[in-house]
């Protein structure tokens, strides 16, 4: 049973949730699930240089709802080397070549 403070969405079923709750909750699922399996594809590929901490401690921390993906994205990952960086930078401002 409900307690009088509780507010309507407290304790109902799947099956008691408008069609608009529904699709709040299932939208929310799917940013959830689409952090973590980010979270868990970077952490996978990125050498543990460059992560801070243990990565299996950071593989359990990403399973917490969606605090887990943020602080692994917010704290979890060292800056990447500079010559990562610079390759990169090379690779996107390539110069295409003058032609007079």
């Amino acid at each position: 049973m409900n307690s009088p403070g509780c507010d309507r969405a407290c304790g109902r079923e799947w099956a008691e949730l408008s069609s608009a709750q529904r699709r709040v909750v299932a939208g929310a699922a799917v940013v959830q699930a689409t952090l973590a399996a980010t979270a868990w594809w970077d952490l996978a590929h990125r050498p543990a240089d460059q992560v801070r901490g243990p990565k299996a401690v950071w593989a359990a921390v990403i399973a917490v709802n969606f605090a887990g993906p943020l602080a692994y994205f917010g704290w979890g990952r060292r800056p990447r080397t500079s010559a990562a960086r610079t390759f990169a930078s090379s690779v996107i401002h390539r110069r295409a070549p003058h032609s007079e």
